[in-house]
């Protein structure tokens, strides 16, 4: 008999070894995992049910609160806040008759599915009847950008809906009410703004604004309660009993009934939401491509997406497009996901020579933009050596003597001078190194003066002292010469 080597031995060995380590691991994040996503333990299901079925009545103070948030989020509609919105939000009851919807369902309870029902009429009709009275004023029939954003249901409602109703049936269930998480659910998924919207459309008479708010109430309402059923369902709350065996299968079968429409109803509108999102975004990327190709469009919005009628209206300006390139843009839907989809040119005159002619007249215009903006700066140039010009001329002239004034009060003040004449002595040393090296000049101002022959030396003497003196005081200078011819 032939014994196994001893190196095949040790790698089945390895091999087992390593198995095991990777089944420990999986198992280890398995239960990590579970441990860590785990929703069925530490959950109070009575407290759960009761907390929910005391939420459910919208009489006394409850109705007043629900009156007094919607009065509240129809002014911060109007005022187009989202903050005071916001706050209405915050202090409105509505969660409690859908989230009483859902738990009727999922746990049998036909008493609490009819009450949650008639209390969900109830709190519709009050809010709808309050903000019609609010937005009756004719002061508040403004369309805000707050309202305009509720009339219009997308398919990020729904998931916003259903994974705020998760959230919060999972916040309830816990034995320790987590406030934040359903007050955060409350904003989230906003309810109130939709019935306040719903309400301007009635009272503006604009039914487009009412079905559009009240299909985007609906939408939240029923994932919210399809939410809460499938938790309910998930953490195995108890099911109401009957003494009636036939009484309870009477009620089980209603129930299911209802599960399964609120269901398909769901899978439907999120289904239509859906296409409807992708049509759009298939024909934003058609019309891009247009664009692209240098197709002039007038205003391309979504307003031209048709979606019921799997149309596009498109307006073109400039030049017209023939029958064949029509043509060919309408077999172009196909590549787009627009298949069936019905494409409507609208086409005015041919102003392609106008378009030619504003162009031209564009570069014209820029051209002598250009030659104004040269012209401008040669200007500035000539300016600036102009002004360095004056700046030199008038420091020239402030060094200048005005000989003819000074003369003339030199000859009233001083009878002995018969002869004077003035110049500017300009003179270097060449005994001094830095006058030879830095090439520096002497300037002085220099008055010749010629004395009549009468005048006495010892006079005249004086009379040079004093016009010296007064000289410098005249000009205002430091240092001046008087010479006798």
């Amino acid at each position: 008999m032939e014994e196994t080597p001893k190196t095949e031995i040790d790698l089945e060995v390895k091999t087992e070894e390593a198995k095991k380590k990777v089944t420990g691991l999986i198992g280890g994040v398995k239960e990590f995992l579970a441990a860590l996503l785990d929703i069925k333990t530490n959950i109070d299901k009575a407290g759960t049910a009761q907390v929910i079925k005391d939420n459910i009545s919208m009489q006394g103070h409850t109705a007043w609160i629900l009156v007094f948030s919607i009065l509240i989020a129809s002014i911060g509609l109007n005022a187009n806040s989202a903050a005071v919105v916001i706050g209405a939000m915050l202090i409105s009851p509505l969660m409690g008759p859908i989230l009483g919807v859902g738990l009727s369902i999922g746990i049998n309870d036909i008493d609490t599915l009819r009450k949650s029902m008639a209390n969900l009429g109830v709190m519709v009709g009050l809010s709808l009847l309050t903000s019609f009275l609010f937005f009756s004023i004719p002061l508040f029939h403004e369309a805000t950008p707050e309202i305009l954003a509720r009339i219009r249901p997308d398919v990020r409602d729904v998931f916003i809906a259903i994974a705020g109703g998760l959230a919060l049936i999972i916040a309830i269930t816990r034995p320790s009410l987590q406030t934040n998480t359903v007050a955060g659910v409350a904003i989230a998924t906003a309810l109130m703004p939709p019935l306040c919207t719903a309400g301007y459309g009635l009272a503006i008479g604009n039914f487009n604004y009412f079905f559009g708010a009240m299909f985007l109430f609906v939408i939240n309402t029923i994932f919210i309660a399809l939410a809460t059923f499938m938790i309910v369902k998930f953490l195995n709350f108890p099911m109401v009993k009957y003494i009636n065996s036939a009484k309870r299968k009477r009620i089980a079968q209603f129930a299911s009934i209802v599960a399964f429409l609120i269901l398909a109803g769901s899978v439907y509108q999120f289904y239509g939401l859906f296409k409807e999102k992708q049509f759009k975004q298939n024909a934003s990327n058609f019309v891009k491509e247009l664009k692209e190709s240098g197709i002039s469009i007038i205003d391309e919005d979504d307003g031209n997406f048709n979606y019921k009628n799997n149309q596009i209206d498109i307006v073109l300006y400039g030049k017209n497009l023939s029958k064949e390139e029509q043509n060919k843009w309408h077999n172009k839907l196909t590549e787009f996901g627009l298949k069936g989809t019905t494409l409507i040119m609208k086409q005015g005159v041919d102003n392609s020579d106008l378009r030619d002619e504003v162009k031209n007249l564009t570069d014209l215009y820029a051209q002598n933009q250009k030659i104004i903006t040269s012209r401008d700066e040669s200007i500035k140039e000539k300016e600036d050596r102009i002004h360095l010009l004056e700046s030199e001329l008038s420091k020239f002239y402030e060094s200048q003597v005005p000989f003819k004034t000074i003369s003339e009060e030199a000859k009233i003040i001083y009878e002995g001078i018969e002869q004077m004449s003035y110049y500017r002595q300009i003179s270097t040393s060449f005994n001094k190194l830095d006058s030879i090296r830095y090439n520096k000049m002497d300037s002085i101002n220099v008055f010749s003066v010629k004395w009549k022959d009468n005048i006495k030396r010892k006079i005249r003497e004086q009379q040079e002292q004093k016009l010296k003196l007064w000289l410098k005081k005249r000009l205002e200078l430091d240092t001046l010469k008087v010479v006798r011819e």
